[in-house]
């Protein structure tokens, strides 16, 4: 999708009118209300909204049933000598782990910034890509969008997926071409080679070796986002 900025700034800037409260979101955009809960915004994007995770981990990285704060470390950090869960540098990770990071970055929870130490939210998400299980996107957009209002330096996020909320919602979008992505969104074939990927067409590329999963169909794939 192309980013449709003026209006995805719009909507981010009418805080006053966006409101965090039971899972519901308000605000305005050129003149139309937007309203939805995460079940809304599931059915919008087209995707699960009432599985997998969706935990916002911010400092306190607590245990639960999927989420295991030592392995998570020794598994990203590549060290199954380390005692103390932690957050981990990109430096101890290898080409694919960094590879599912910026995907984290750039899909779950959005946003500019240093990428060198992984938070443990990014390590929580990315043990769920890898591990083939669910992460609820709805939920945590909301979550993070919160976040995201809250905190003015902020940068706004979810700028393509804003699109699609702003078709669903008919706000009319006076900057139709949008934006392209920019250079850095993108990688590099030898990088996905590197990350043990194999192109299949134009479009897609397919996990090998030990980046390999199988579906029911028994066909390697990339883990799943959603």
């Amino acid at each position: 999708e192309l980013m449709h900025t003026a209006a995805y700034k719009e909507f981010y800037a009418n805080q006053t009118v966006f409101i965090y409260k039971k899972e519901i979101a308000r605000s305005r955009v050129k003149g139309v209300e937007i309203e939805f809960d995460s079940m809304k915004l599931a059915s919008i994007l087209d995707v699960p909204g009432h599985t997998g995770i969706s935990e916002y981990i911010k400092e306190v990285w607590e245990e639960s049933k999927y989420i295991k704060p030592l392995e998570i470390t020794r598994k990203f950090a590549n060290n199954s000598l380390i005692n103390v869960a932690r957050r981990v540098q990109s430096t101890e990770m290898k080409p694919f782990q960094r590879f599912v990071h910026f995907i984290v970055m750039k899909n779950v929870v959005p946003r500019f910034g240093k990428r060198d130490t992984i938070s443990f939210m990014d390590l929580t998400y990315m043990d769920q890509l890898v591990s083939g299980r669910k992460i609820n996107l709805p939920r945590v957009m909301m979550r993070h969008m919160t976040y995201v209002i809250l905190v003015k330096d902020h940068e706004l996020s979810y700028g393509d997926l804003m699109t699609m909320i702003f078709d669903a919602f008919g706000v009319p979008l006076v900057d139709k071409k949008g934006e392209e992505p920019k250079r850095y969104d993108y990688f590099e074939e030898t990088f996905l080679t590197m990350c043990k990927l194999k192109r299949v067409n134009e479009i897609w590329w397919i996990g090998t070796g030990e980046n390999r999963r199988r579906d029911d169909d028994n066909e390697a794939v990339i883990p799943q986002i959603l």
